[in-house]
């Protein structure tokens, strides 16, 4: 099998911090017309182009930029000389819901600095692209019954190195299908009690897992899952070699049969730490949350949609969703199988029939329980357009903040305003 290389952009969630561009010699600095970056659909948009060295405008740099829709063909580029350090620019407009963006580039003693902003036309009328199949659900109600015939056959591992005077840390595994384990980090907190409990979905790659020992320390159950069906505390290098051999590419494995997909047993491994944790002496029995990011903010929605013990979630910028968008010509969510050099491999209508099952804008259809989302316009791993179309289908509660400048980071301000709506949430209704 023709194995296919992960985006390099791909970064991985964590409750304290995400990890945000480091500061340059040279900024270079896009901004629209708007102060909120939203335009009705006609409207034109129009950005500015700043560049700065040591915080002063600088002249005379030769600066390339483009503009169009978010990771299409750009409908305009030019390469212009900034005589006085800015450039203002006529970016046009959309026709329909979407996001239009700008990137401007500046070369400078053999180094290249960039910036970009993108506009949000209407974002709040944008529409899936991807097939929700009839039997969406009796397919998925199916495989959980499946699932629910295999005993969890549960196995914790004392890891006293991590443990601390007010909680324990264990390697947690759980059967799951096909004869595969599910792998996690567990914390309960030591002191004798009925708790709410947080499951922490991951964001995409391979890596070890440190545990949420900060929130259990506050009252909480928490478990980190890795999805690869491989324990989460050997040494890095194994993972290394994992994600450059064996999981390489491991989002498009089996796409041309929806039963043997890879995310198959990643999605049902979430529901069997479900089926876990409610079954723990020391759950309340009522307060249970998923979180994560990037392909983990996907797998909160998927979690939520499949499992109504599920009861609140935060999700950021969630990837998976409306992964076909480039098919109808306009952005596909991560991890873009049907745009560049993927489109040739997976532009088959077996490929294009399995993403119905497994696109995360189907199980947002499902979700019902308050939601906490949040993303930026300038995203370009996980692009907007795409977010967008999942998070217009969710009928339950759901609030969004939508940072502007980000990109597939966040601000510490905006992790604790999510976190502390979470453990609000499950505080509260106890």
């Amino acid at each position: 099998m023709k194995k296919l290389l992960l985006p390099s952009l791909l970064l991985i969630w964590f409750t304290n911090a995400l990890a945000q561009p480091v500061e340059r010699l040279v900024k270079v600095i896009v901004t629209p017309d708007h102060a909120d970056w939203l335009y009705k659909t006609g409207e034109p948009v129009k950005f500015n182009v700043s560049v700065y060295k040591s915080n002063v405008l600088l002249k005379g740099a030769k600066l390339r930029y483009e503009i169009g829709p978010e990771k299409m063909e750009p409908t305009k580029k030019e390469t212009v000389t900034l005589k006085d350090g800015t450039l203002a620019l006529e970016g046009g407009t959309m026709k329909k819901g979407g996001f239009l963006r700008c990137i401007a580039t500046v070369e400078l003693d053999g180094k290249e600095y960039r910036g970009l902003t993108t506009a949000g036309f209407e974002p709040l009328t944008i529409k899936p692209t991807v097939a929700n199949p009839a039997d969406f659900k009796a397919f998925w109600d199916q495989a959980k019954a499946d699932l629910a015939k295999i005993p969890m056959d549960v196995r914790m591992t004392l890891l006293p190195e991590r443990c601390t005077e007010l909680t324990n840390v264990y390697q947690l595994n759980l059967q799951n299908i096909n004869n595969s384990r599910f792998y996690g980090i567990l914390c309960v907190p030591k002191k004798e009690g009925k708790y709410p409990a947080i499951l922490r979905v991951p964001g995409a790659g391979v890596r070890p897992y440190n545990g949420m020992i900060a929130e259990a320390e506050k009252g909480f159950i928490t478990l980190e899952v890795g999805i690869h069906g491989v324990p989460v505390t050997m040494d890095p290098i194994v993972y290394d070699n994992l994600s450059r051999g064996a999981l390489n590419g491991y989002p498009f494995a089996n796409l041309d049969d929806r039963d043997r997909y890879y995310y198959k047993r990643v999605y049902l491994g979430c529901v069997r730490a479900v089926d876990f944790l409610v079954s723990m002496p020391q759950y309340d029995g009522q307060n249970l949350a998923v979180t994560g990011g990037s392909q983990g903010g996907a797998l909160s929605i998927v979690t939520a949609g499949l499992d109504s013990r599920i009861k609140w979630l935060g999700a950021y910028y969630p990837a998976l969703a409306d992964v076909t968008g480039y098919l109808s010509g306009r952005a596909g969510g991560w991890p873009h199988m049907f745009t560049g050099d993927n489109l040739a491999y997976n532009n088959k209508p077996d490929r294009i029939k399995t993403t119905g099952y497994y696109d995360v804008v189907n199980f947002a259809r499902l979700v019902n329980v308050p939601g906490y989302y949040s993303w930026g316009f300038n995203d370009e791993t996980c692009p907007p357009t795409s977010m967008y179309a999942a998070y217009n289908v969710i009928p339950g509660p759901k609030m969004l903040d939508v940072v502007l400048d980000t990109g597939h980071w966040t601000y510490p301000e905006q992790t604790e305003k999510m976190t502390t709506w979470l453990l609000g949430q499950l505080k509260g209704g106890k």
